[in-house]
């Protein structure tokens, strides 16, 4: 990755290998528009499927989002061509157990359960379960969701340490999630031709 694409990219969490590259093509194009990137994603083996994940930066993302994304991306990935096989593209929100790749992201859903693996260990652990008990510049503090016998409550995590993270579907994240998807949509009302909601696959 340059020093400018890295400078742009601000999420702390991001793809390798051939991922990695298809984020350096779609990234511009999306910022472009008006979208940020969440992740990308390729999978399977005879049958390819593209996964480019995005958002708008309230957070929202209509069914017309996601096919104004894919007929953006599609010219710029046709050029490029970094997948040598046939490929399906799949353009697709976050949704509510959503990744969480930027620190914005923490600090948005600060109190809500998540599921976390990172790079290092963090006292003999690489995976853990917990809230999002404080979120501040350098990393997060976790509220364990089961301590074992003579962990600490809560555990201090860098967001250099953080590898994956993902929150994880509870009652009190979706009445969270619908209600800021509500406030965001009706802030979206003045901003002509968005509507609809989005599973967008």
């Amino acid at each position: 990755m340059t020093a400018a694409a890295s400078e742009a990219d601000d999420r702390i969490i991001r793809e390798s290998g051939i991922d990695a590259r298809i984020a350096l093509i779609v990234q511009p194009v999306l910022k472009a528009i008006g979208f940020r990137l969440v992740r990308v994603q390729l999978t399977g083996q005879n049958g390819l499927t593209l996964q480019i994940m995005a958002e708008r930066e309230d957070g929202t993302m209509t069914v017309e989002d996601c096919e104004e994304v894919s007929r953006a991306v599609s010219p710029a990935l046709d050029v490029e061509d970094p997948i040598e096989k046939a490929y399906h593209l799949e353009v697709s929100s976050p949704g509510i157990d959503r990744p969480l790749v930027r620190k914005a992201d923490f600090a948005t859903w600060t109190g809500h359960l998540v599921k976390m693996e990172t790079s290092v260990l963090i006292g003999d652990r690489k995976r853990f379960k917990g809230k999002i008990a404080e979120a501040n510049a350098d990393g997060i503090l976790l509220e364990r969701d089961k301590a074992a016998y003579g962990e600490e409550p809560t555990v201090r995590v860098p967001y250099d340490a953080i590898a994956e993270a993902r929150l994880v579907l509870t009652d009190d994240l979706i009445r969270e999630a619908l209600s800021k998807d509500n406030r965001a949509r009706k802030e979206a009302k003045k901003a002509p031709g968005r509507s609809g909601r989005c599973r967008c696959r």
